[in-house]
Parts: structure tokens; sequence; C-alpha cells
């Protein structure tokens, strides 16, 4: 179990000792993070529609002892490029929907949290409060969900209700707009979750009486961008609060995991960058009120783990050739061996880090040097655990149970 520190003097913000063990996540997407990973021998592009590809993976995951898998997910075909689509036919397009994913892989896995991407534009926060709840019970107290924007004007016609105006930047203040209504969407979706009572069900047969009226409330709210009355239909989730995650770049999206989130996912490329990044967040977080509420900050690193440091970086070169261009990525890439990963990772968590999210290349190559190689690395220097000390994901991370914020 993660341990919680008393605030450093002159540091109110710290929240898990630096010695704690790391927390570990995957990042699923198609055959791999490179754009050419579904041309690799290991990469099985046939079966990426079919639901054995997906248990597999996971169940790869779970075997490593990792905390969590998240599965991406979006409102249009995959693209090179964040703002617009691209006319790529060479890469992976197309997705099977990640939280069908995620709830038909629950019960093939027993420990592992599940973690599927949800876009919080153009889709209602009432639908997906109901559909994390229901994989939260499907998977006994394992899901989370990882929240994503987006900005693309031809998503948005896939909808009919808004129009999104083109930009150029992450700073543009549409992007700033749809961040803040993220935030909100997120909000509606935690009180959702709150508005039944634990123990409102009675199911006394005996006096007919199913469910307690009384425990059930409006969360009644009022935002710029949501009206929302309540209450669920579904039950309060087995962890009461399923865990929100989501992926920083900068300041607006910095506010949105210090506002919202439990786990924020980073980008740093080097330990003082990761330093100066977990102290934006933690400041934020205090702005926001929020300061006293753990919340874990992980690396992010796109990874090409061989048994030789040459043979990652002949591999990186052939599937750049494949691609018809080097390989970018807004995480730092790391390739070589897992004993040098291991090693890079303690030098990052150095920084504030309490965990991590890896991207492999290609998934059926390098997700069993993480879970084979990286995790017995760990292990061997007291880094990681050795065994599923709990059965919710919260319990995984540190996380308490909390308390619904509408009971008596």
């Amino acid at each position: 179990m993660t341990s919680y520190a008393t605030p450093q003097e002159g540091n109110p913000f710290v929240s898990f000792t630096p010695h704690a063990p790391l927390h570990l996540a995957v990042a699923l997407d198609g055959t791999g993070w490179h754009p050419a990973s579904w041309r690799e021998q290991a990469a099985r592009p046939r079966d990426l529609f079919t639901a054995a590809y997906w248990a597999d993976l996971v169940a790869e995951a779970e075997r490593g002892l990792l905390d969590f898998v998240t599965i991406e997910d979006g409102l249009g075909p995959q693209s090179t490029h964040f703002l617009h689509p691209d006319e790529r036919t060479d890469q992976v397009r197309g997705r099977l929907d990640a939280v069908l994913i995620a709830s038909r892989v629950a019960p093939l896995t027993r420990r592992i949290g599940l973690v599927p991407t949800v876009i919080a534009t153009h889709t209602e926060p009432f639908h997906l409060s109901k559909a994390i709840a229901t994989l939260d019970y499907v998977s006994t107290g394992r899901a989370g969900l990882r929240v994503q924007i987006t900005a693309r004007p031809n998503e948005a016609a896939h909808f009919g209700r808004r129009t999104i105006e083109p930009v150029d930047s992450y700073d543009s203040p549409v992007v700033t707009g749809l961040f803040d209504e993220a935030a909100d969407y997120v909000e509606v979706v935690r009180r959702l979750w709150d508005s039944w009572e634990d123990d409102a069900e009675i199911r006394d047969a005996a006096t007919g009486r199913f469910i307690d009226r009384n425990k059930l409330h409006y969360i009644d709210f009022q935002g710029r961008h949501f009206s929302v009355k309540g209450p669920s239909i579904t039950p309060r989730p087995p962890q009461g609060q399923p865990v929100v995650t989501a992926l920083a770049h900068q300041t607006v999206p910095y506010r949105l995991v210090a506002r919202q989130a439990d786990i924020g996912y980073v980008t740093p490329h080097d330990v003082d960058e990761a330093r100066a990044v977990v102290a934006e967040i933690r400041a934020e977080q205090a702005e926001a009120g929020r300061a006293d509420q753990p919340l874990h900050i992980f690396g992010e690193l796109v990874v090409f783990l061989d048994d030789d440091p040459a043979e990652a970086a002949a591999r990186r070169d052939r599937l750049d050739a494949l691609a018809g261009e080097p390989y970018t990525s807004d995480a730092r890439i790391f390739t070589g061996t897992p004993v040098q990963l291991a090693d890079l990772l303690e030098e990052l968590r150095q920084g504030g880090l309490t965990g991590f999210r890896l991207r492999p290349a290609v998934l059926g190559h390098d997700l069993p040097r993480i879970t084979r190689g990286l995790a017995p690395e760990l292990q061997r220097r007291a880094a990681f655990r050795r065994a599923y000390e709990a059965d919710t994901l919260r319990g995984l991370l540190g996380l308490t149970r909390p308390a619904n914020r509408y009971a008596a």
C-alpha cells in the first residue's frame, strides 16, 4: 500500500513518500504507439478488432502486476495531428469503444485496474457516469476513466449540436474553454456517482421495500456548460468514486488535473522538468482547495525495449523506415533495455513523480518486456510490488474510499 507522508515544512503539497513503491500502468492503443507497429510480426493486426486481442493484452499486463491499463478512444479516426485529421492510409485507423472493451475484459481479470478513455466534448456526463459505474460493478471495484477533450471541427460535425472553429494551437481560447467544460463534466459525473447513498437499496422482500427513496439525491448542478438534476439510475459504484485520470502538457490541462483528477499524466523529459511540472500542479491543486487530497502524478514514456540496446535502436530505425519518417512524440522516447529503463524511472521519480504510464511502441513486443523484464528488475530493487495488495484500483493506488457527499 502506498504510504502517506506528513507534508514537509515549507511544502504542504507533498502527498507521497519518495521511497514508496512505484506505480506502473500501460497505455493500450491499437497495435502500439509507433505508427508502423502494425507491420511488425508480433503485432497481430488481423486480431485488432476482436475481444480476444484485448483480453490477451490486459492479461499480460496483469501477469506483470501492473496497477492498471488505459485504453485509448476518440470521436474520429486516429491522426498524426491533434487538431485535425490526416489522410494517411498506411497506419492503423479505427477503434472499438474503450468502455465496452474494458467491460468485456473485466470478468476475465481479477486485480488490474481498467481505465478507458472518454471524450468529454460532445458526450453527456449522465451517460458516462452510468457507464463507468457499471464498469466498476462488472470489475468489482477496478474501474477508472481518462478524460479527454477534442477540438476538431469534423468531430463536432458528427453530433451536429455545436460547431467548433478551427484552432491552430493548444493555448487557443477555444481549447481553454473545452478544458473548463471538461472540469465541469467530471464534477457532474462525480456528483452523480454520489447521488445514491451506499445503503439506498434495502431489498427487503418481507416489507416490499427495495429502495429507500430518501437516500437518493438530486445533484442540482448548475454551471456554464451543464445543468443536470439527477439522481443517477445506477447505484453508487463499489469504489464510491472510480479513479479519474487526465493527460496534461501545460498550465490549462494542469488545472484540470489539479481540480478533478486522482492521477495526472505528464510528459517531462528529464528530472528537472519533472520537478517543475510537479511543483506547478501542486500549486494549482492548492489553488483549487485540494491541497489535502492525494493526487498521483505519473510520468509518460514511449518505450522500445530489447535485451540489447543496439537491438532496440535497430528496431526503432526499421519502424521509422517503414513509416517514412522518424517517430516523434509528446512524451520522452526511451530506447534500450529493461534495466536501463528501471534506472531512468528511478532517476525521474526524484522529481516527485509517483508512478509512470508507459506507451509500448509495439504492444506485442514491448508489453511483455515491461511485464517480464522491467517489473522483475524493479522488484529486485524493492521499487515495485511482488503481489497485488488490494482488490480495488483505489486500494492499489493507496486511495481511501471517499465518503458520500450527500449522506447525512
